[in-house]
């Protein structure tokens, strides 16, 4: 798998400032919760998908690494002139089975289609939240936070797949 598992100053810096870009308008607009659901669901499906080890939807998590540190190294430096490469530690979603992988997937398939049917500005806050969340779950900060999804992912779809098999239907 290709890109980074470490996240720099700059990197966090990116996702410091989408986040706070998508915050923004929600504080000041009344914080109606329709205007940070978009965002939200970005969030939620790179949530998910940084709980991947492998495949496309983790490789994708992954390289938002590479893409926040190379971009927030530029920023930084051309904003400040110094060049912000010191490294956070690191976080990692672990434990997910092949019953969340499903649901993982399940997700990130719902957040794709509300943002295919989204206007303009929703798929950039879908994408936003996409952005962050998948860069902020390389932070051991919001890894451990969220320590509890790859737990959850897979008691749901267990249930699911129980539910399918006929387990305790009777």
């Amino acid at each position: 798998m290709t890109g980074t598992t470490a996240l720099t100053l700059g990197g966090l810096l990116t996702a410091l400032l989408v986040l706070y870009a998508n915050l923004r308008p929600w504080w000041r607009g009344g914080r109606e919760f329709s205007k940070i659901t978009p965002f939200l669901k970005g969030f939620a499906a790179a949530a998910c998908a940084a709980a991947c080890p492998g495949g496309l939807l983790g490789w994708a998590s992954h390289r938002s690494g590479t893409v926040a540190n190379g971009s927030g190294e530029r920023i930084g430096h051309a904003t400040t002139g110094s060049t912000p490469t010191d490294s956070l530690t690191t976080g990692q979603l672990t434990g997910l089975g092949m019953t969340g992988a499903a649901v993982v997937v399940l997700v990130v398939f719902a957040v794709s289609l509300d943002w295919k049917e989204a206007g303009k500005a929703d798929k950039r806050r879908i994408l936003g939240g996409a952005y962050t969340g998948s860069v902020l779950c390389l932070t051991a900060g919001v890894a451990g936070l969220l320590a509890w999804l790859p737990g959850a992912l897979n008691s749901l779809g267990t249930g699911v797949v129980e539910a399918f098999q006929g387990a305790n239907v009777l």
